[in-house]
């Protein structure tokens, strides 16, 4: 009987992607805000509200670094909006350029990115073993992926001040020159 609750246990840590529910223990009570993490807090926003059909699914997630990334608003900038995971193999690659990205941008393009399906332990370590420190939200059970009918990552969204979704990337990203043109073809800003 003791091993049997044991592996129910065991079973109810887990989501259909492999993904623990939390990074606490026992009691699974882990929040993004209890890391002690270099990635910097979102942004506050304080946008309209999108009302356009062509804009992200109106999610709200926690930051790892602190604050919300709430995507029913408007970010009032250009935004470039990274999906990845610490399981995902370009995503490896790719995440170091999001961080040359951001740093590039400064004030003229918003980078962000979405940890998805992960746990909030590997995401860290990892944002942290690649110096990432752009500001993260976290998706654990990829609802947002799910929402936009996308499997696996990396992926990046490409969205206006307004808030509409100017283009989406499948897959990675090759280099900082290609992210440069990205934005300027999606986003009409050039780096």
């Amino acid at each position: 009987m003791v091993v049997l609750a044991a592996a129910l246990v065991a079973l109810a840590g887990c989501t259909s992607s492999g993904a623990p529910d939390g990074d606490a223990g026992p009691t699974g009570d882990t929040s993004v805000q209890d890391v002690d993490t270099a990635l910097q807090p979102c942004p506050e926003q304080t946008g309209d509200t999108v009302t356009a059909s062509d804009a992200l699914p109106p999610m709200t997630f926690d930051c790892i670094g602190g604050g919300t990334l709430d995507l029913s608003r408007a970010p009032g900038v250009p935004t470039v909006i990274n999906v990845w995971g610490s399981w995902c193999g370009p995503c490896r690659e790719e995440l170091p350029m999001v961080q040359q990205l951001a740093g590039l941008a400064g004030d003229r393009v918003q980078v962000l990115g979405v940890v998805s399906t992960d746990t909030l332990t590997a995401a860290d370590s990892f944002a942290d073993g690649a110096g990432v420190t752009f500001p993260n939200a976290f998706d654990q059970q990829g609802d947002l992926l799910a929402e936009e009918g996308l499997r696996g990552a990396p992926y990046t969204f490409f969205v206006a001040a307004d808030g509409t979704l100017a283009y989406t990337q499948s897959g990675a990203v090759q280099s900082l020159d290609e992210f440069r043109q990205l934005v300027a073809d999606h986003l009409g800003v050039a780096l």
